[in-house]
């Protein structure tokens, strides 16, 4: 028997305790397993998310990411729409388009806004050759409104101006698809047509990269533009009447066709450049505008009203023989001045001249002007009556003309006086009562009596067209229906037609008030008269136009005297009414009237010496055609 060791034993004990303590500190064969489910768990897990995502961004809302994908990339650019052209009856253009360049890139701060700057046609041709622009830039072309007849014709046709952000905002333009920096008529026949100027704007959808560069065109929409107006107004004709005006002075033109109403000239002096409005102007020059006590924006010819002077002695000498207060036999002792208590009521003629008329009727009553035979008529008559056809001729309501800021003027009667002089003084100055002075003043254009160069205009076609009150317009008329229709008879006598008529025919003969269209004849290349080819204006034979018309000299309370002049005229007279020693020179022109002209100058003196001249000028423009 081998004995050992005790420390072989020791060894022998030591290592299988080790190898027993070595099995017992490893993991048991299904640790490492379980590892791999859970991550591979964990992979089929992720895995069926990435599938979900996968499914929903292509599936699901594949459809609201693709189109935010191509917004992303795609950009849409307006095609402005040119603006209709206005034109005048002949077709000729009185406006015109002229291409705008503009740049517009992204300004920084704002909710997608829009930095804007106009560039010259020039820049802008360079810009759109080199193709696209860095940073998002882009060139839009818009129309630039040009007003070729300038201040000639501003106040009818207007101007156009930007839409702001605070009118964007209002009902009307939300619902038309306006857009900030459209323009639209502010003013005139730009503004009544506005909707059928307007045109449609076109878009084009282009392709840009991530800088916003414009890459390719991949579509558009036709612009549609905007819809011609011919309107009324000669052009010729309305700078004539412009230039005629008196160089400095306030007051306007009407021309019109009396068988119509349409409106043929419109002139109101000062003036303003519509261009101006256009091209744009500093805040400066816009407040010196607006501030300027002339008014030049102000259309005196329909919205300025002024005592109308012995013009209202066509609507008296109406009034008087409708109501049968005159005939045409009536005669009327012109003693020079009536005086009722203390008071004195003139003749012009007696006042500045210290003569009289001797016995007047009607007609040399209007011929004379004569004051006393309307103040008699005008008495005889009664304010009540006077004023009911004032009111029927136009006088103390608008007249219906589409432009805007046509005023109706003041037709006063015992009425209107008691609501107008109410206080506790004009009653104890019993100014509240009507009296037969107050007739008296009415009775020739003075007083009270308020009106405005439309409706005088208004009243002279009446008479012209023999008993029609016509609506103003400044739409040509392009039938005779229409033109019929546009008119409305108010059933005056014939007789009363004739009679007021040849008294405005004499008016403008010799002796009368209205001397500058004395023996009134033009030079015209027509009317069956032989012309030598080439001649010159001044060579050419003189052919007579017979005309009525009407003076008017109308104070207005100046502390320094000055009177508004006036003259009223239409041209030519009936065949009937022509007088003999015209008919004897076997070449005038007569026929049915075709044009009126009345001329209001403020604060210019007599209406025979300062306004008559302008209404001859547009005459003879008118009949040399």
């Amino acid at each position: 028997m081998v004995k050992l060791g005790s420390a072989f034993s020791d060894n022998l004990v030591s290592s299988g305790r080790l190898r027993s303590k070595q099995k017992s500190d490893d993991p048991p064969w299904w640790a490492g397993a379980g590892r791999a489910l859970i991550f591979a768990s964990v992979l089929c897990v992720g895995f069926f998310i990435l599938l979900w995502r996968l499914f929903d961004l292509t599936v699901i809302r594949g459809r609201e990411y693709r189109l935010l994908s191509d917004t992303n990339r795609t950009r849409d650019l307006v095609r402005h729409a040119p603006r209709g052209l206005l034109l005048d009856r002949t077709g000729k253009p009185l406006v015109s388009n002229t291409p705008q360049y503009r740049l517009i890139k992204p300004c920084d701060g704002s909710d997608a806004a829009e930095c804007v700057s106009y560039l010259s046609q020039e820049e802008g041709d360079r810009l759109i050759r080199l193709g696209s622009l860095p940073g998002g830039q882009y060139i839009e072309v818009d129309y630039e409104r040009r007003y070729l007849y300038g201040d000639a014709l501003a106040h009818v046709v207007g101007y156009t101006g930007e839409l702001s952000r605070e009118e964007l905002d209002s009902e009307f333009y939300k619902t038309r698809n306006y857009r900030l920096g459209d323009r639209v008529g502010r003013m005139g026949a730009e503004a009544v047509y506005n909707e059928r100027l307007r045109g449609r704007d076109g878009k084009e959808l282009v392709e840009i990269d991530s800088s916003g560069k414009i890459l390719r065109t991949l579509g558009h929409q036709e612009e549609l533009a905007g819809e011609d107006v011919t309107l009324s107004l000669d052009a010729t004709l309305s700078r004539v009447a412009a230039n005629a005006f008196p160089p400095g002075k306030k007051g306007a033109i009407v021309v019109a066709k009396p068988s119509s109403g349409e409106i043929l000239a419109m002139y109101s002096s000062p003036g303003f450049s519509p261009d101006a409005f256009t091209v744009g102007m500093s805040q400066a020059e816009y407040d010196r505008l607006m501030n300027n006590p002339d008014l030049p924006m102000f259309n005196r010819a329909i919205g300025g009203v002024y005592p109308p002077g012995s013009t209202f002695k066509i609507v008296t000498s109406v009034a008087g023989l409708e109501e049968g207060a005159i005939t045409k036999s009536t005669i009327v002792e012109d003693t020079g001045v009536i005086t009722i208590g203390p008071f004195s009521f003139p003749n012009w003629y007696f006042l500045q001249y210290g003569k009289t008329d001797d016995a007047v009727d009607v007609v040399k009553a209007m011929k004379r002007s004569n004051d006393i035979f309307f103040y008699k008529t005008g008495e005889w008559i009664g304010i009540t009556k006077l004023a009911e056809w004032a009111r029927k001729v136009g006088i103390g309501k608008p007249l219906g003309i589409e432009l805007s800021g046509e005023a109706g003027g003041l037709m006063p009667d015992p009425a209107w006086k008691k609501t107008r002089f109410d206080t506790p003084a004009d009653k104890i100055a019993r100014n509240d009562e009507w009296y037969l002075g107050d007739t008296y003043h009415v009775s020739i254009g003075q007083g009270y009596l308020l009106t405005t160069p439309l409706a005088v205009n208004a009243w002279t076609n009446v008479i012209a067209n023999g008993g029609k009150l016509c609506t103003p317009t400044i739409q040509k008329l392009h039938s005779l229906r229409a033109e019929r229709e546009n008119c409305k008879d108010l059933g005056i006598k014939k007789e009363t037609i004739t009679v007021v008529m040849r008294g405005m025919e004499e008016a403008c003969a010799a002796g009368g008030t209205g001397w500058p269209l004395f023996n009134f004849a033009v030079s015209k290349a027509s009317g069956g008269t032989d012309v030598t080819p080439g001649a010159t204006p001044s060579a050419m034979p003189k052919v007579p136009v017979p005309v009525g018309c009407k003076t008017g000299t109308a104070e207005f309370g100046d502390p320094n005297d000055h009177t508004h002049a006036w003259f009223t005229v239409f041209a030519p007279l009936p065949d009937e009414l022509i007088p003999s020693d015209i008919k004897a020179t076997e070449n005038y022109i007569d026929g049915n009237p075709e044009i009126s002209v009345t001329v209001l100058v403020e604060g210019a003196g007599e209406g025979s010496d300062v306004a008559a001249p302008v209404a001859k000028k547009i005459l003879e423009e008118w009949f040399s055609r």
